[in-house]
């Protein structure tokens, strides 16, 4: 069965329950016709999910669902789609609010209703992502992204082998959303608490709208639509727009760009002093040694991520080019170096207090030196591969 009008769906994540809750209240409350899906992970080490649906009535089903190959990300998935579609089917509701459990990430799941089959069925014949909305309170967001606390510590994890940490979750969360729905504390309004935790936010993805909760303006955002490969492209390193150079209340962000590579035995160094020294760094970079490597830079409160995301565009000949997506290869070419192509370093760090000073004298030295660069790629290949064990892992 296709739809003329697909049923629009609305995900709503965030680690701050309370927030999360309240958002969608508001939602269902403001919009006529909504209907809320949630699936409570609270029992999963009990081997059971509890489903939860309800509307503007009250409940409408309340089902403990088994756990499918010990995943609870696997039972989500097996069940959430199909009922989606079935309130598609039904007619009865104009508008499916999915509230995540607290530490879910919306990037996949979102991909996945808007990219899902079922028996065949496409879900997107059927259903469509209007919004990604993610809660936050504020007075909570800069210690969360300061701290390495597991999301297991505080049961707020999506499996056994879920070890992504607070800080982790909270960022993406945060970043993939296209609508940020903000506490403001009466009693903190004005406070310079507030007022940073606000400016991390605004640092963090700047162009996000932001509903403030209590005022019932959240409904207002959710038709504008959300493009879920756009969103896709958005938080992929190899193609993300970096937030750019801020300062405020006492919040700063600061973007790092270089053409030279780095050495990567003292960038390795590095590293200790470079993760502490922001909430929040990302971006994309390239080591003398792998020169056509494109890695990717992920960091949240103490803990770093360095993964491959592909060759940068350089290293690979005309034809291969058709490869990649045209929004890559205009920027390759409207930002090509004649020496290193689009090869570039370029790291945001955002953080309360950020040292802008301290972090780019640690990372301009560890940039090869004008004798290390002369030596060329002979040169460069030889040098000691400090990364080797993040990016080339015994099986």
């Amino acid at each position: 069965m296709s739809h003329p009008n697909p049923l629009p769906v609305v995900v709503v994540a965030g680690l701050h329950e309370a927030e999360r809750r309240q958002a969608v209240l508001e939602i269902l409350e403001t919009c006529k016709g909504t209907v809320v899906l949630h699936h409570d992970l609270t029992r999963a080490g009990e081997r059971r999910v509890h489903r939860g649906i309800w509307d503007a009535t009250g409940p409408l089903s309340d089902t403990h669902l088994p756990l499918t190959n010990d995943c609870p990300c696997c039972a989500l998935r097996e069940d959430l789609l199909p009922e989606l579609l079935r309130i598609a089917d039904s007619g009865t509701h104009r508008l499916a609010v999915v509230e995540l459990w607290g530490g879910s990430d919306p990037h996949p799941l979102v991909e996945m209703i808007a990219r899902g089959e079922v028996d065949g069925r496409c879900m997107h014949d059927a259903v469509m992502v209007t919004a990604v909305v993610t809660a936050v309170d504020p007075l909570r967001l800069i210690a969360q992204l300061s701290v390495s606390d597991e999301l297991s510590e505080h049961h707020l994890h999506t499996g056994p082998d879920d070890e992504r940490t607070l800080a982790e979750a909270l960022a993406h969360q945060i970043e993939y959303a296209n609508v940020l729905a903000v506490a403001h504390p009466r009693a903190a309004v004005g406070s310079p608490e507030l007022q940073a935790g606000l400016a991390m936010l605004r640092q963090l993805h700047p162009t996000a709208r932001c509903a403030r909760l209590g005022t019932r303006a959240l409904a207002s955002y959710l038709p504008a639509g959300f493009d879920v490969g756009q969103a896709h492209d958005r938080v992929n390193p190899a193609m993300a727009l970096l937030p750019q150079d801020a300062d405020e209340a006492g919040v700063r962000t600061m973007v790092w760009e270089r053409r030279a590579p780095l050495h990567p035995e003292r960038l390795h160094e590095a590293m200790e002093q470079l993760v502490p020294a922001a909430q929040r760094s990302r971006g994309r970079f390239w080591l003398a040694n792998r020169p056509d490597l494109m890695l990717a830079w992920d960091a949240a409160g103490a803990n770093l991520a360095v993964e491959e995301c592909g060759p940068w565009l350089a290293a690979l000949p005309d034809a291969a080019w058709e490869l990649y997506p045209p929004s890559r290869q205009a920027a390759a070419a409207l930002d090509w170096d004649p020496l290193h192509g689009d090869r570039i370093q370029q790291l945001s760090f955002t953080a309360e207090g950020l040292d802008v000073d301290g972090i780019t004298d640690l990372l301009d030295s560890c940039l090869l030196t004008e004798a290390e660069h002369a030596a060329g790629e002979p040169g460069w290949k030889a040098l000691p591969d400090a990364f080797g064990y993040l990016l080339d892992p015994v099986s």
